[in-house]
């Protein structure tokens, strides 16, 4: 059993361990929020109770008779009247109640395929009658065509299409199905791998690229598909890889959900193939991290788990799908990844979906912060809920240059004007306009222009700052670069940094302009203004974005 196995059988130990524990709702279900936890869940406890490798402390019979319960209600569950216009499809939230819930498109995209997995994997030990259900149930999502759609978008939803054209297309042996999924394989494979992947960093819906081509790949018996498949799985473990530190996903996020920001918590994919940090208990999105896995290659993985030298990443991403590429279609993430922190982000805000775009930050390995891994400021878009730091204004600019972010921002007068900033738990100082901790291995230093409060909680501390034209100066060196300038304890590291406080300049109307030197004593000048281009210097060049590539080209 390999190292990747023996990670898997953790979860899926974990996972049915709370299944089996978890009464069973008045309706029969394990959880009404979602659908699909039901299916999830009651396949890990399945499989707990058919696979000896796997440690289990209950009753083996009993959990297969509670999987087999839930199973047997969800595939009820599924519209199988071939004339409705949700034909094949589920509901995703189960209330007012199981039966009366509205049928939704998402719940099938993946977990369709994942149902065909199950089935060929276990077909053999389940009831005749659970059996029988779900032959009855794939038949239906085969017929309902949901994922007949042409590539167009080149995002996780056509991803799943991809893949499940690929999965059903083999298994009813529909020869068109199938060269129709080799096809937008191959369309898609192309596009990612010339000009990139619109979806930077677009968390939990990443991972459903991962889950739906490795289930392709798993279940693909030609043997030319399933290398095409490799070639997609190599490409994603090897973005994938890119942006890693230990279990925090680093740089820009086009989405992300709570389970994302501040803290990375939807991790079991990455514990499965790195498993460099400690499995957390909580576990938000479980799906099918203990069934599906592929080997990433050996120069993802050593990137990945090997970042003594610290690395810049520089790359263009496409803005949405489409075949020309210039200055005006793409938009610019840069990343300096070290062993114990990175520091990075987006320079081009964009309106995403849901308003989900995460500009910049600095990041820690999950196994060294004691808790949120992430620390970065925003301007809270309108209605952003109490609490929630993922919803972020136009209002910004930002500038980076290795272990340093400057943020400006520029808020008209009429607008809320308080930023907030989340930052790691550590050993905080306070000073006026700036703090400087340390959190884990790393030195953290924040200089904020107009006065700030900070809340302490448990995981984190939280800083508001008022004023319509603020900025924000952040710069990070771990205990070893700061012992190599002579800095032996946080105390020291403030009185080095007290001394570089950010001089800005400019009056209400005019450019306003931030300059800060370094640790490394690069004198950075930031430039922005209402009527005047954005403008970066280091050292007095002028920072532009001509050797930024194509991620992995």
């Amino acid at each position: 059993m390999t190292n990747l196995q023996q990670r898997q059988n953790e979860i899926t130990a974990k996972v049915a361990a709370e299944a089996y524990q978890r009464p069973l709702l008045s309706s029969g279900f394990l959880f009404h929020h979602d659908v699909r936890d039901n299916f999830y869940y009651a396949s890990y406890l399945f499989a707990a109770s058919q696979e000896g490798d796997i440690a289990f402390d209950g009753d083996r019979q009993s959990a297969k008779a509670k999987a087999e319960s839930i199973l047997q209600l969800l595939l009820e569950l599924q519209d199988q009247n071939a004339e409705s216009p949700t034909y094949g499809h589920w509901p995703l939230r189960l209330s007012p109640t199981t039966h009366e819930a509205a049928k939704n498109t998402l719940p099938v995209e993946l977990m369709g395929s994942l149902m065909v997995y199950f089935y060929e994997r276990y077909a053999d030990v389940l009831s005749e009658s659970l059996r029988s259900s779900f032959e009855v149930a794939l038949f239906h999502i085969y017929q309902s065509g949901f994922y007949r759609k042409e590539i167009e978008h080149y995002h996780h939803h056509e991803a799943k299409y991809t893949a499940a054209k690929l999965i059903f297309g083999q298994r009813y042996e529909d020869k068109s199905l199938l060269e129709d999924g080799i096809v937008s394989l191959r369309r898609t494979l192309d596009r990612v791998t010339t000009l990139g992947m619109s979806e930077y960093g677009g968390l939990p819906w990443f991972w459903h690229w991962v889950q739906a081509f490795t289930c392709a790949w798993q279940l693909m018996k030609d043997q030319e598909i399933k290398a095409d498949l490799a070639r997609m799985l190599d490409y994603l473990w090897r973005v994938r890889s890119t942006f890693y530190l230990g279990g925090a996903w680093v740089g820009p996020h086009s989405r992300i959900w709570p389970h994302d920001m501040p803290k990375d918590t939807n991790v079991l994919h990455d514990y499965v193939q790195y498993g460099d940090f400690t499995l957390p208990e909580e576990m938000p999105r479980t799906e099918y991290a203990g069934f599906l896995a592929y080997d990433a290659p050996a120069d993802a993985i050593h990137l990945a788990l090997h970042r003594q030298v610290p690395l810049e990443v520089k790359s263009r991403i496409p803005k949405q799908a489409g075949t020309a590429v210039n200055e005006e279609d793409v938009l610019h993430s840069y990343v300096y990844i070290t062993e114990n922190f990175a520091v990075g982000g987006i320079y081009e805000r964009v309106l995403e979906f849901d308003n989900e775009q995460h500009r910049w930050d600095v990041a820690l390995p999950l196994d060294r912060a004691q808790g949120v891994n992430h620390a970065y400021f925003f301007h809270p878009a309108p209605g952003n809920g109490e609490g929630d730091l993922r919803h972020q204004s136009e209002y910004s600019e930002v500038f980076f240059h290795r272990g340093t972010v400057i943020a400006d921002y520029q808020i008209p007068e009429n607008m809320p004007n308080q930023i907030i900033g989340c930052l790691p738990a550590g050993d905080w100082l306070e000073e006026e306009n700036a703090l400087f901790g340390l959190c884990g291995d790393v030195y953290m230093a924040v200089y904020v222009q107009q006065p700030y409060q900070r809340q302490v909680l448990a995981d984190r501390s939280v800083i508001t700052s008022s004023g319509n034209k603020n900025a924000v100066v952040f710069e990070c060196v771990d205990r070893k670069g700061a012992a190599a300038m002579g800095v032996a304890d946080l105390r020291q590291f403030a009185n080095v940094m007290k001394t570089k406080q950010p001089a800005y300049s400019g009056a209400a109307e005019d450019e306003f302009a931030v300059h800060y030197t370094t640790l490394n004593d690069d004198l950075l000048v930031f430039k922005s203004g209402p009527n005047s281009e954005t403008s970066r210097f280091v050292n007095g060049h002028a920072a532009d974005f001509t050797d930024y590539k194509a991620l992995l080209k």
